[in-house]
């Protein structure tokens, strides 16, 4: 197989994460996920929790808070150097080998490579609501108000990092309803793609 970096963007309880995973172990190839925070820590100079909590959301309070935040004076705010160097790390893992990244805007930071293939996986209210029930012990109302909460906020920091729509179907090559085709179709597919 050649050199193939596969970015996997995901609502919520959608299981993208999970897909992402199996992808890389059944192809054989590198897996970036939480793992990357440690390097983003590193080059930002930022705590890694720090970095768990702002790399990929953006703060509750939503779009107008994020574009005003605090700016230091060349106008850059401390999620301004999250994604730099989230962008750097990315980037440097790019050209190192085949693997799989979830999530961190990676679909937009590689968007001119062409050994890259963008997935996005999404899924059907009910079944997203019964994983996170699952996943994390908590009521259905929770599950619903917790997968509001992060989409919210992964679409406010996509949006407002990549001008474009988070989980607009234009923007990946490939997009997959993980409720309707299941978990192991969706991952046969990425890797029939990948294969190519």
């Amino acid at each position: 197989m050649a050199k193939r970096i596969i970015t996997i963007s995901r609502e919520f309880g959608s299981g993208g994460r999970l897909i992402g995973e199996e992808v890389a172990k059944k192809l054989g190839v590198a897996y970036y996920d939480k793992d990357v925070i440690g390097q983003i820590a590193e080059q930002s100079g930022l705590s890694p929790e720090y970095i768990q909590e702002k790399a990929e959301l953006s703060p509750k309070k939503g779009l107008f808070a994020y574009a005003f935040s605090g700016r230091d004076i060349t106008g850059k705010s401390v999620e301004d150097m999250v994604y730099e160097a989230q962008r750097s790390v990315i980037m440097e893992i790019a050209e190192k080998e085949s693997c799989v990244i979830i999530g961190r805007n990676a679909d937009f930071i590689l968007k001119d490579r062409n050994d890259v293939i963008n997935v996005f996986i999404h899924g059907n209210m009910p079944e997203k609501v019964q994983r996170i029930c699952k996943l994390y012990n908590v009521t259905e109302a929770d599950a619903v108000k917790m997968i509001n909460d992060t989409d919210k906020r992964r679409r406010t920091n996509y949006n407002f990092y990549t001008e474009q729509k988070w989980g607009m179907a234009g923007n990946y090559t490939l997009s997959l309803n993980s409720s309707v085709l299941g978990y192991d179709m969706c991952q046969k597919i990425i890797m029939d793609c990948a294969r190519i």
